[in-house]
Order: C-alpha cells, then sequence, then structure tokens
C-alpha cells in the first residue's frame, strides 16, 4: 500500500508522533493559587511530578487518545540526571523569553507517519544547565542570548548523533531504529532507556481502572490495557527492563506520602545513584524502559532495535531492515510526486524538513477548562482564587483532539491564527487534515458561545486576526485542485460557523458601531507604541487600521465562500449581498470617521496608519510605519464574471448600490469595471493607493530587506519615532531581532523582523491584483532603482527573497543559520535546518522559537510550483488585460 492510499484510512494516524516536548511550565498543568504557571511546574521537579493533562518525552510516540506513550531517554554517566525531556529556560530565566537550549531536526515523516525520522544531538559531557541560566541570567534584552553551542560543549565533537526513525508495517505494528554515533574520537559510553509508560487516567476520580506493563524476560514489555490493540514491545539489545510507577514523588515534592513505592522518578533513580529499591523487583508497573549500557569506540555508530505490536512475534526483529527500507521508499516516491516541479536539490530538501516539521509537530492537546478550575474528584480542592483565573469565562471549553502546534517547546499549545497558516502547508500533502484542523476549532467545545474563537491557552479570549475564513476558502479550493471534486459539505459546515465569529466580531470590536475595529494587538505583538490591549487614561480609543482591514478581508472571504456555495445553492446569494454590503460599508468607514470625515489613510504620506479619537471626536494619526499600514491589501477578491452571470440577484444588487449608494464604492476598487477575461476585483485599494504603499514597501531603506518585508521601516533605525500622550513620551525603534522591549514579555517583537505569516499574505495579495491588472500594471522595484516589473513578478522575486532565508548561498552558507560557522561548513550540522519564528530584518538569521514550523513551514507552500490551472480563487498564471485606474 501506498503512502497516497493510506491517506484514506485514518486508522494509519492511530499512531504519531502526538507526544509534547514540554508539559512542564503549560498553565494546563498549572493549579497554584495566583496562575503562576512557569514556577508551578518546573524542568527540574518534572521527573518526580505526574501531569494531569499530557505527556512530554523526546522524539516519543503515542495512540491518538495518549493512552500509551513511547520515549527515549539518555544518560552520558556524567548528567545530573537521565536526559527524558529537553532543557530550555522559562519565560523569566531567558533575556529574551523561553526558550529551548537543546539541538534536535526534524527530518522526515509521512502524512500517517508510515516513516518518520529525527536527529537529536546529545552532549557526551555534563549538560551545562547551570551555565546556560546563569549567563543568560546576567543579559540584558540588548545582549544575544546564550546558546548551548555558546558553552563550548561541542567544541571537541564530544556528542552523540542520535538518529530515531519510525517505520509501521501496520497501523498498530511499530518497529523503531536508533542509530547513534560517538561524533568524538575518544571511547565513550551511554545508557539508553526506551521507555513506555501509560497517561496517569486514574488518580483523578473519573475512571478507577489502572492499566499495566509488566515483563518475564529483559527483552520484551508486556502491555495491559482494555482500550489498546498494542500487546508488547519487544527490544533486540536490552540486558535488563525497569519498572516503576506513573505515580508523582510525593516525598521528594511536597514530603508527604506517595502514592507508589516506584514513583515516576524510580528509574531515574535507580540509573543516575544505583538504587535498586526505587524500581519494582517484580517487573510490573505503569511504566517501564529497557536498559542498555553500551560502549562505544571513537567514530563508532550502532544500532538498536525495538518493535511496538499488537501481536505476539516469535521472531520480531526478522525483516526489519526489509521493512524500514519498504516504508523510506514509500516516502520518498510519496515526496517525489509532490515535489515535481522543483528543479533544486536544496529545495527539495528545505521543503521535506519543513514538511517533517510540521508533521512532528502534531501533538495530543488535552484540556477541559471547566474541571481544570474546579479540581478533579480525586485530587485537593484548588483555592477559591482559581475560580476567576485566567480563562474562567471559558468553562464550555473541552479540547481532546490530535492538533498541530506552533512549535512542541516553546508553544506545546495551539494559537488559532498560526494553525490557519499551518492549514495552507498541510493542503499539499494531507488535504483531510487541513480540513479537519480548522473545523475543530469551529466545533461547540472550541468556540465560546459567543462566536468567538479561542487564542491560546494563557489568554483563550485574546484576539487573533480573523484569518479563518481566508485558511478554509484557500484549502478548500487546494483540496478540490488536488482531488478534482469539491467538498461543498466542509465548506458550507464552516461557513455555518463562521458567520457566528464574523457576527463576534462585529458586536464585540466595532464599539461604536461604524466599522472602524480595535481589536486589540491583533497577534501584532510589539508593533505598536504602546500596548493595543491597554486602556488610555483619558477615554481615548485607538483606530486600528490592521484591525479595520482584517474585518474587511474577513468580509471578502465570507462573501467568496458564499459566491461559491451559491453556485449550487442559491440560498447563499443572500449572504454574498450581506457580505458584499458589509465590505463597502467597512471601506467607506476606512475613509470617512465621524463628522470630520477623517480616514485612516493619511493623504500627506499616502500611507494607512492608527489613530487615536478623544473623546471629543478629534481624531490624531500615530505616523508610524509599520505592517499595519500594509495590511489594507489583504482585503483583496477577483471574481470571474462568469460566477456573477450565474447568480442573477447577487449582480442586480451589486449594480443597485453602484447607483443608488455611490459613497459606498466611492473610494473602493472599481469592481463594476472588468478586467480581461471579465474579471471584477473587490479591494480597499484602487490602483493609485496601491502603488503608493508599494512604493514604501519595496523601499531598501524602508520594509524590504533582502530576506523579506520587515515589519517596521528602517528609518526608525537612525531616527526613532517618539509620541507625547498625557503627558507620557513613547519610543519605537527599528529592533531587526530580538525585543529590546518587555510591552509583551518574552521574544514577541515585530519591530523590525520579517514573519513569514505576513510576507505570505503580501505575495497572496499582490497575486490577486496582478490577476486583475494586466502585466502593464508596473511599479518600481526596488524602489529608487529605476527598474519596474510587474505584479506577479515582485510577487515571485518576494518568494524568493523568503526562499533565501533557508537555501545555500554561493558561499555554501544559509542565512538562518547566522553567526555560527559550525552551522555553516558542518557537515554534520549544515544541512540540518531549523525553521524559527521570524529572521532578523537584515542578515535573515533565525530569531525567536527554533522549531517554529508552524507558520514558518509556509515556505513549503512558497517552494511549491504553482498549480497549472486554478489553485484557489483565481488561477496564477493567467494574464487579464490591463484596466486603468
Amino acid at each position: 500500500m501506498t503512502e497516497k492510499q493510506r491517506l484514506s484510512d485514518v486508522t494509519w494516524k492511530k499512531w504519531g508522533p502526538y507526544v509534547s516536548n514540554r508539559e512542564w511550565g503549560l498553565v494546563r498543568e498549572d493549579y497554584s493559587a495566583n496562575g503562576d504557571a512557569w514556577n508551578y511546574t518546573t524542568h527540574d521537579t518534572a521527573e518526580a511530578k505526574t501531569y494531569r493533562w499530557g505527556e512530554e518525552g523526546i522524539c516519543g510516540i503515542c495512540d491518538d487518545w495518549q493512552k500509551l506513550v513511547f520515549s527515549v531517554g539518555f544518560w552520558n554517566k556524567k548528567d545530573k540526571m537521565v536526559k527524558e525531556r529537553f532543557f530550555g529556560l522559562t519565560n523569566g530565566q531567558g533575556n529574551h523569553g523561553e526558550d529551548v537550549k537543546e539541538y534536535f531536526y526534524y527530518l522526515d515523516s509521512t502524512p500517517t507517519h508510515s516513516y518518520m525520522k529525527m536527529l537529536y544531538k546529545y552532549p557526551q559531557n555534563a549538560f551545562p544547565y547551570e551555565d546556560l541560566l546563569k549567563t543568560n541570567a546576567e543579559r540584558n534584552k540588548n545582549e544575544a542570548e546564550y546558546e548551548l553551542i555558546d558553552t563550548g560543549i561541542f567544541d571537541q565533537n564530544e556528542y552523540f548523533d542520535i538518529f530515531i526513525e519510525y517505520a509501521k508495517e501496520s497501523q498498530n505494528d511499530i518497529l523503531v531504529k536508533l542509530t547513534i554515533t560517538n561524533k568524538s574520537e575518544k571511547e565513550t559510553s551511554l545508557i539508553i532507556l526506551p521507555t513506555l509508560w501509560f497517561r496517569n487516567t486514574w488518580n483523578w476520580g473519573y475512571d478507577d481502572y489502572k492499566p499495566q506493563l509488566s515483563s518475564e524476560e529483559a527483552t520484551s514489555i508486556k502491555v495491559q490495557h482494555k482500550d489498546l490493540d498494542v500487546k508488547i514491545v519487544y527490544s533486540k539489545q536490552s540486558v535488563k527492563t525497569l519498572f516503576c510507577d506513573n505515580e508523582t514523588n510525593n516525598e521528594k515534592l511536597y514530603y508527604s506520602p506517595s502514592i507508589s513505592r516506584y514513583c515516576k522518578d524510580g528509574i531515574n533513580d535507580f540509573v543516575i545513584n544505583h538504587n535498586s529499591s526505587a524500581v519494582n523487583p517484580n517487573d510490573v508497573g505503569t511504566k517501564a524502559s529497557f536498559y542498555i549500557d553500551e560502549d562505544f569506540k571513537p567514530l563508532e555508530t550502532k544500532t538498536f532495535e525495538f518493535r511496538i505490536s499488537d501481536k505476539e512475534l516469535d521472531e520480531p526483529f526478522n525483516g526489519f531492515e526489509e521493512i524500514f527500507g519498504k516504508k523510506k521508499k514509500e516516502s520518498d516516491e510519496f515526496y517525489d510526486e509532490i515535489q515535481e516541479g522543483i528543479q533544486s536539490d536544496d529545495e527539495k530538501l528545505i521543503q521535506r524538513q519543513a514538511f517533517a516539521g510540521l508533521l512532528w509537530n502534531k501533538m495530543y492537546y488535552h484540556y477541559n477548562v471547566q474541571k481544570w478550575l474546579k479540581g478533579d474528584p480525586g485530587e485537593v480542592r484548588p483555592p477559591k482564587s482559581r475560580q476567576e483565573i485566567r480563562n474562567y469565562d471559558w468553562k464550555h471549553l473541552n479540547n481532546e483532539h490530535i492538533i498541530s502546534m506552533p512549535d512542541k517547546w516553546e508553544y506545546p499549545w495551539y494559537a488559532t491564527w498560526d494553525l490557519a497558516f499551518h492549514a495552507i502547508s498541510f493542503s499539499l500533502i494531507d488535504p483531510d487534515f487541513a480540513k479537519y484542523q480548522l473545523k475543530l476549532f469551529l466545533f461547540e467545545w472550541y468556540m465560546h458561545p459567543n462566536g468567538q474563537l479561542p487564542a491560546y491557552e494563557w489568554d483563550f479570549s485574546d484576539v487573533n486576526p480573523p484569518v479563518h475564513a481566508w485558511a478554509t476558502f484557500k484549502v478548500f479550493k487546494i483540496d478540490e485542485y488536488l482531488k478534482g471534486k469539491p467538498d461543498l459539505q466542509f465548506l458550507e459546515s464552516a461557513f455555518q460557523k463562521l458567520l457566528m465569529n464574523f457576527t463576534w466580531w462585529v458586536n464585540k470590536k466595532d464599539k461604536n458601531g461604524n466599522n472602524i475595529f480595535e481589536g486589540g494587538f491583533l497577534g501584532l505583538d510589539n508593533i505598536g507604541v504602546f500596548d493595543r490591549n491597554s486602556t488610555l487614561p483619558n477615554g481615548e480609543q485607538l483606530e486600528q487600521a490592521d484591525g479595520t482591514s482584517w474585518m474587511a478581508m474577513f468580509a471578502l472571504n465570507m462573501m467568496r465562500i458564499a459566491l461559491e456555495l451559491a453556485l449550487y445553492n442559491p440560498v447563499y446569494e443572500e449572504m454574498a449581498m450581506k457580505f458584499f454590503e458589509h465590505f463597502l460599508s467597512i471601506a467607506h468607514s476606512l475613509d470617512n470617521m465621524g463628522d470630520e470625515n477623517f480616514g485612516l489613510w493619511d493623504e500627506e504620506d499616502e500611507f494607512f496608519y492608527d489613530a487615536i479619537a478623544s473623546s471629543d471626536g478629534n481624531h490624531m494619526y500615530m505616523k508610524l510605519r509599520t505592517i499595519v499600514g500594509l495590511i489594507p491589501m489583504f482585503a483583496v477578491e477577483v471574481i470571474d464574471d462568469e460566477v456573477i452571470e450565474k447568480l442573477p440577484n447577487f449582480k442586480k444588487r451589486m449594480y443597485w448600490v453602484l447607483e443608488n449608494k455611490p459613497e459606498l464604492a466611492a473610494l473602493v476598487s472599481h469592481w463594476e469595471v472588468k478586467g480581461k477575461d471579465s474579471k471584477h476585483l473587490l479591494s480597499l485599494l484602487r490602483g493609485h493607493r496601491l502603488k503608493r504603499l508599494l512604493y514604501r514597501m519595496l523601499d531598501p531603506n524602508e520594509f524590504l530587506s533582502e530576506y523579506g518585508v520587515r515589519a517596521l521601516s528602517k528609518v526608525y533605525e537612525q531616527n526613532p519615532y517618539t509620541i507625547n500622550l498625557n503627558g507620557i513620551d513613547y519610543t519605537v525603534k527599528y529592533t531587526p531581532a530580538e525585543s529590546d522591549s518587555g510591552l509583551f514579555g518574552g521574544n514577541s517583537n515585530w519591530r523590525g523582523p520579517i514573519w513569514f505569516p505576513i510576507n505570505f499574505l503580501i505575495i497572496e495579495s499582490l497575486q490577486s491584483f496582478f490577476f486583475y491588472y494586466s502585466p502593464d500594471f508596473m511599479i518600481e522595484y526596488p524602489t529608487g532603482s529605476g527598474n519596474y516589473s510587474n505584479l506577479e513578478q515582485i510577487a515571485d522575486a518576494l518568494s524568493r527573497r523568503l526562499a533565501k532565508i533557508f537555501l545555500k548561498d554561493e558561499k555554501g552558507n544559509r542565512p538562518v543559520n547566522g553567526q555560527y560557522p559550525r552551522f555553516q561548513t558542518d557537515p554534520d550540522f549544515k544541512d540540518y535546518v531549523l525553521f524559527y519564528e521570524y529572521f532578523h530584518g537584515d542578515s535573515g538569521r533565525g530569531v525567536g522559537a527554533s522549531h517554529q514550523t508552524g507558520w514558518t513551514g509556509l515556505i513549503s507552500k512558497i517552494l511549491q510550483p504553482k498549480f497549472p490551472k486554478k489553485e484557489i480563487a483565481e488561477s496564477e498564471t493567467e494574464k487579464p488585460e490591463d484596466v486603468k485606474e
């Protein structure tokens, strides 16, 4: 069976890499009185504390309900603890916020996880926990982060390369291979601990069923669980098995009696302290490890084999390599078809690792807010202060699904607007999963009864840009192209729930009912002069160009979905008309606010700015040029006249509005004027404003970097922007990489770096505009160069700039690898790629979360050749005639 065939059988996804890289320090594991999640569970207490909602591990896999987990631990005989989880700094410990301090790379995975591969680089000397903590604590926000490589621990090549591979013989029969190389020229040894355990579901007072692991010999562990088909786990090399229970060591952590004599950290205690009383001599428990103590000669490579199976086998390792070879070949064949048309081997390598990162970052996510707030029957009642702790108004939220995470260490919780971008990349390799993810957040156990989508667990009520409708329609069209038929059931069901979300926005984020939307920080963490979620002291209101533009985009997306559905069911014509007029009303308001007809487009600078509205109705621009001013470009749709002709009621209403409400259409694109092949353009921008925005955006002295579009104009590097509000001076300076501001804490920073989601939407918008305008609609690119390009050429050029972040340059270096020569030249590092959260605005080096293969995984879509016909709303290859503005 090929991978393409397996995709139609969901049982092949029963087991996958659904284990978090970090469960400690999370909101859902925080039962403190004051909501101090980072300190309630910590890295060092994690070895002894049983989690309530999920599990963590190194390169772990589990079933889709996370009842049984398999992961691997290691001990180099020098560390203070077994390496069972990745180490990193908390938000308060890092000078730029939370940050993993390990090197691991996702190298391959099929969508069904029939084959997976990753690499972990484990030092042979004592892991520098204290050095990393101390040195980072001494550094301020203007200094670089102190990374693991800076400690010198890799200088003499005294580390192991540990490749972990999985191959499924069948849905519940999984082969595991560890290929471990001693990279040093010294003899060394390593203890390897392939570990199996049950997530604790029996202590909380709902279900007292307790499964069991047991063993009669050193090379196998029996699995007894009423809901699992897996029966046994084999090891080819084990010298013994170790057993304990997945129970908290209360004596160690809280100086109170433990439930079990053999607690969660029993295996760690046996290995590190040779404490034989910490493990169960009867070889039973709910957590177990194979114990392998192996010597390595200089530069020696050894292979270790394991098998998780639903059947007892006389020869479990018979044909082991053949099975691996077959699954690896099927993975290659699957991606060969996906990558057809990509010419460069380096581009293929980047795209395949980006896909691998997306797939490895799928995670079992479990969080029931009601139970979390009130506590479990089997546990001590939480204090009353928790009744109004964060997320108390999301009591309906009950999540237990496999969800695409931004980064399973740094952000091991979903972020709704990140996920919309993940879905775009997923749609190329597994469109059904992409659709499932988008629908998931519209279900009643995610979406609030009032229509709001949950943001992320630190604050479900936070407001992210409303890109869900955009992603829904784009994924719908990609799925239609790949399968040859439209999934109307998906589109219609999503549309119904998106109506609720749109209504929530209108009711909650348009305070004055004037179609100008506030929204707050809208995911753009440090982009503003001040915290855009804050209340201004004298009753002023922030009128946001991006909030209003996002809503115009949302209205157009909803109109486009309704038009598509109306082709099959004329009832949706009325909804299309409703969103058409709502878009025009928002567009009109963007230029006409209040009695003074003030608009967010500044005629003097020819740019969109946020404005402050005082209580007396006056307005003042905050003339800070940021990507906020570019977001109006995203509100664009191009519609075939053929579609309009099939919907006579919609067509009639369009022209009625033009004749009877000319003020609504006065400042938006000439949607009544047809382009080549009779295309209609609906946009917030006419040609002049589009050109003026692009004049700024494509200026290397402002937004245009060698590696994409910056989030803030570079002019503020030498001349910071300052504004005085109520006697307080606020200053914004261009900072191309790590944040120097604590405005939102952590490593949040939109004051200069390059972010993939915004760049991707810019490229998409330019392609849509090109589809309407002719190739003769030319823009100076770059600004000041004297050279002119059409919009498609500019979109392609921006795509190449983003790709250049990852691809080797003429010297063989990858800008993403930044300041570390070893990452650029060492053959054991240079072709393993990290997909960072954002990128230095001038050098392209990676910044922020290092495994943010979520929205940065959009590089996979950017590298993908354009579909020859229709991909999304319109084709990217047809060239309409010029339509003069």
